[in-house]
């Protein structure tokens, strides 16, 4: 069924000539892994386009969680905020969904008089020490330092015709209560987004893309149900049943080299809630995964450390993940993360 897939490093646009037919892009907007720096990095984020190939498949535009400078990086590709169809969010933090603060902003800014934009979220969690992750919240609540600070009603007086509320009214929010078996949660025409609970955080959920051009799963920052080994793999079971026979499966990803026994004291239950290089390549195997595009890298290419933690045996390069893939039998495609890198299926 899908007859090519073309990897990018920016906005991928038809051959000239070539018959329309449905395409599916899907582009990494930031790979970094976490909320610290490197070298301008974005926060992590992925643009999932679908369309045909005489409109570059720009029909419907869906983002996935949206971390720092995802506004900067829809620009790179000639995508204005207020083109996005829907956002959706795999979970509550920070570097996952403070980019979407920016954008709410902008699009109360400047396209107030649009369609509000459908953002997909699970419902409130209680945490297991108590406090609750409430993505409904985030929205309501996306722009009070703007509120407070006055800068709302500055925008206002300069212009009656954007919303009153402020950014928070431009987001239509849907919040769906996450279960073991995938769920339907939004749908475009022929396009469908389904969600399925993930272990990382409260609330963590994990996204699968169908279209008529193929399909990709999302899957955030999914774990094992199991929070330390002993265990059979670091991975997501939800998420590999999710993936099953999906032609791309974008994951965060730590190289083992950040383990507890490599000595770079990278605490041990932050790497231990993360899905391993080796075990992804494991799952996107037995799942029938035919691409593999590692996201959210711990630690980034090329960093000799990652926030205070030194890289044991210095920085990483693609080949040092793709051979980490390789070693759990995955012989599929694997795109090791960069920022802006897509990948085209078309029908």
């Amino acid at each position: 069924m899908h007859l090519s897939a073309l990897i990018l490093a920016g906005l991928c646009t038809a051959a000239g000539g070539a018959a329309a037919a449905p395409c599916l892009e899907v582009t990494l907007t930031g790979t970094q892994g976490g909320p610290s720096v490197f070298r301008g990095l974005a926060g992590t984020g992925t643009l999932v386009r679908y369309g045909d190939s005489e409109t570059g498949c720009a029909d419907l535009l869906l983002q996935f969680d949206a971390g720092r400078g995802t506004s900067q990086q829809l620009s790179k590709l000639g995508i204005p905020v207020g083109r996005l169809d829907a956002i959706f969010l795999t979970h509550m933090h920070s570097d996952h969904v403070e980019g979407l603060i920016d954008m709410a902003q902008l699009r109360w800014h400047f396209n107030s008089g649009g369609p509000k934009l459908d953002m997909i979220c699970a419902s409130d969690a209680e945490a297991p020490d108590g406090h609750v992750m409430s993505c409904r919240n985030f929205g309501l609540h996306i722009a009070d330092a703007l509120l407070a600070g006055g800068e709302i009603a500055q925008r206002l007086a300069e212009n009656r015709a954007r919303l009153p509320e402020g950014p928070a009214g431009i987001l239509n929010i849907i919040t769906f209560t996450p279960a073991e078996s995938p769920q339907l949660v939004w749908q475009r025409g022929d396009v469908t987004v389904r969600a399925v609970r993930s272990t990382h955080v409260a609330g963590h959920v994990s996204f699968r893309v169908d279209t008529p051009a193929g399909s990709v799963v999302i899957g955030g920052d999914a774990g094992n149900d199991t929070p330390r080994p002993p265990r059979d793999s670091s991975t997501s079971a939800q998420v590999e049943a999710l993936a099953k026979d999906a032609d791309i499966l974008v994951h965060s990803v730590i190289h083992p080299v950040m383990g507890p026994d490599g000595g770079s004291g990278f605490p041990p239950p932050i790497y231990f809630r993360q899905s391993n290089a080796a075990d992804l390549g494991s799952l996107a195997r037995r799942a029938g995964v035919r691409h593999l595009m590692l996201t959210h890298l711990i630690p980034p290419l090329g960093a000799a450390r990652h926030g205070p933690w030194p890289v044991p045996g210095g920085a990483l390069d693609a080949e040092d993940y793709t051979a980490a893939v390789r070693s759990g039998g995955y012989d599929g495609e694997v795109t090791v993360g960069t920022d802006l890198a897509t990948v085209r299926l078309v029908a």
